[in-house]
């Protein structure tokens, strides 16, 4: 396989040779940083619900949805990304994403504590330094590949992140700025410097070569990847990719229609992360199921077949989580940190009426 030290990219570089390498099939470890700096949503989060959208495109920052799930992030040259691609049937990628994320952040645990911050691995996928975060990261499958993706975070612009997060007043969004600063940190308030770069990216390639084998060292994507990347992004840079679950209800919890059928709203903050729900409740009975967040769920693509499952379910805790459990089983999901009957639950509270 191929490591490729990139370091600074098009943000639209960033987001397309992953993916473009996943779909090709090529296993590679991409290490690079934006130049440009830009807010990436998770595969199954709502652009409208999370992104103040105005603020964005008044200040010509990009928005992007990928193909990875977890949560907003604002991403900049400050943050410098691995991005590693491989064959999910490959001999030394474990099968249960929890053992995969345990296997193969070791290595970046390793490589933060050589350049002099403590990190920890903190279950299912957060490294942390005396309490707070200080590497984001990912997983995803795309083609038969799985993906693992997070961030050298050098520094970090706290103030455009809560600018750029949709939130319901400044006051909220002051309180947003001080929860980022007190749980986020960096090489920089960790040890006072930041590390070159290339010395990171080569000290974390050369851990994962004794887990992987020798990997060939290059310097610029293949064209066959830089091709599709190109492709990829002209599709996805849209606002229909972009939007794609969007669904936004009214603010309140519930809205009658007429007796017997209401539109309702939740969301539940689970281990494994933050599940919305819009649906309608006609006569006792789920109807138009639509559920976004910043979880992640193997594969992707199954979540909008799990709210077909949901169609027509009695709206009861124990009906709904029956429908998901099953649907766990005949689907083989797996959704670390969230349990079938987390989605039972933000489903359940919002059912009597206001």
């Amino acid at each position: 396989m191929d490591y490729f030290f990139l370091d600074k990219v098009p943000w639209t570089q960033s987001q397309g040779l992953y993916h473009a390498a996943a779909y090709l099939q090529h296993e590679a470890l991409f290490i690079l940083r934006p130049s440009d700096p830009y807010v990436c949503i998770g595969f199954h989060q709502d652009a409208g619900q999370e992104i103040d959208l105005d603020f964005t495109t008044a200040n010509h920052i990009p928005v992007f949805r990928r193909e990875v799930g977890g949560g907003a992030v604002y991403l900049d040259s400050g943050q410098l990304f691995y991005q590693l691609i491989l064959h999910k049937d490959r001999q030394e990628v474990p099968r249960n994403k929890s053992d995969f994320y345990s296997k193969f952040l070791a290595p970046v645990v390793d490589t933060y504590r050589q350049f002099g911050v403590d990190a920890q691995y903190k279950p299912v996928n957060d490294i942390i330094a005396k309490g707070r975060k200080v590497s984001g990261t990912g997983a995803a499958e795309i083609n038969d590949m799985v993906i693992l993706v997070g961030n050298f975070i050098l520094d970090f612009n706290y103030e455009m992140m809560s600018k750029c997060l949709r939130v319901p007043d400044e006051k909220f969004r002051d309180k947003v700025y001080k929860t980022l600063q007190e749980n986020l940190s960096t090489f920089l308030r960790e040890t006072g410097s930041m590390p070159e770069p290339r010395q990171l990216g080569d000290a974390l390639a050369r851990r994962y070569e004794t887990i992987l084998g020798s990997m060939d060292w290059k310097k610029d994507a293949n064209p066959e990847q830089a091709a599709l990347s190109n492709r990829l992004m002209t599709e996805r840079d849209v606002p229909d990719w972009l939007l794609a679950n969007d669904r936004r209800r009214p603010d309140t919890r519930q809205v009658k229609i007429r007796e017997g059928v209401f539109v309702i709203q939740n969301m539940f903050k689970a281990p494994g992360g933050l599940i919305r729900v819009t649906a309608i409740k006609d006569d006792g009975l789920l109807h138009d199921v639509h559920l976004s967040g910043d979880f992640f769920f193997f594969p992707a693509e199954k979540l909008p077949l799990l709210e077909q499952a949901l169609e027509g379910t009695p709206a009861d805790m124990d009906a709904i989580r029956h429908v998901v459990e099953a649907f766990y089983i005949s689907q083989s999901v797996e959704s670390p940190g969230l349990q079938p009957a987390d989605f039972a639950r933000v489903l359940t509270p919002v059912l009597t009426p206001a």
